[in-house]
């Protein structure tokens, strides 16, 4: 038997082509969901959902038009074998930094605002009201979960648009859960540091330092996800140092501001 909150519900994950998505997708499987998986790279996502046992729907989940096709397929297969849709991993996020991210395009802006902030809402704008409603009805309501970073509650040295954008996401859970946690929606951020995924490899100079508290597997970010449900806990930190980060930043925000410069100064001596 998996866990009593996942064990045969349905499940969709994006961007599950690899890394945490693709881990997640494939601890969902394991803990007895019926999953469906989805990513921009069809081959990957269809390579996944053939070696964990999940359905693949390829597409852009960013576009409101993606995630109601999204919606659409996965409720119909999802239906076609006795399960509802509960659970909606909102993983799909990509990070265009460049060396001097203050001057990335309004082009790479927009595009990581699309995937890494309204994919979330548009897909809460469609899920959150029907597992309202199913609550209410006495149904069940569903499980809201969005991969964000600790750079939506840290921020990430040299990168703009990606730690911006993370904070969005971050801020954005937050509000659902305000809203829609009262009504049968749980909502979760899962807020990991360095994660050994192609992006961490294509850090460059920030890859040491993302990985200065330990590079975790995707598998063990999937693993701290799991154990999360049984306090539900909002947010979901793989590197419990973030927490006591995130508490100084709180208690003291000059300071950590000062520290931050640091090793700002520290990166640019790269």
């Amino acid at each position: 038997m998996g866990h009593a909150k996942l064990d045969g519900k349905g499940a969709v994950v994006t961007g599950a082509g690899g890394g945490i998505g693709r881990a997640l997708a494939e601890r969902l499987v394991a803990e007895g969901a019926q999953v469906v998986v989805n990513d921009l790279n069809a081959e990957a996502v269809e390579a996944t959902a053939a070696e964990i046992g999940a359905y693949a729907v390829p597409g852009d989940c960013s576009s409101a038009d993606g995630v109601r096709d999204l919606v659409a397929a996965a409720t119909e297969h999802l239906d076609g074998i006795g399960v509802s849709l509960d659970v909606y991993c909102a993983n799909a996020g990509i990070d265009r930094t460049q060396p001097d991210s203050l001057q990335a395009s309004d082009e790479d802006w927009a595009v990581m605002l699309e995937t890494n902030v309204m994919s979330h809402v548009r897909a809460a704008r469609v899920l959150a009201p029907m597992w309202a409603e199913r609550a209410e009805s006495g149904g069940e309501g569903g499980r809201f979960v969005v991969t964000a970073s600790a750079a939506g509650l840290l921020t990430m040295i040299g990168a703009a648009p990606y730690s911006v954008t993370k904070h969005a996401a971050v801020g954005f859970a937050e509000w659902l859960s305000i809203t829609y946690g009262g009504r049968g929606v749980a909502v979760q951020a899962i807020c990991p540091q360095g994660v050994q995924t192609a992006m961490l490899e294509q850090a460059g100079p920030l890859k040491d330092l993302l990985s200065h508290d330990e590079a975790l597997t995707p598998a063990q970010v999937a693993e701290t996800w799991v154990a999360s449900l049984d306090e539900d806990r909002f947010l979901v930190l793989p590197h419990p140092e973030v927490k006591d980060y995130y508490a100084a930043r709180a208690a003291d925000t000059d300071r950590w501001l000062s520290g931050m410069r640091r090793l700002q100064s520290k990166v640019d001596a790269l």
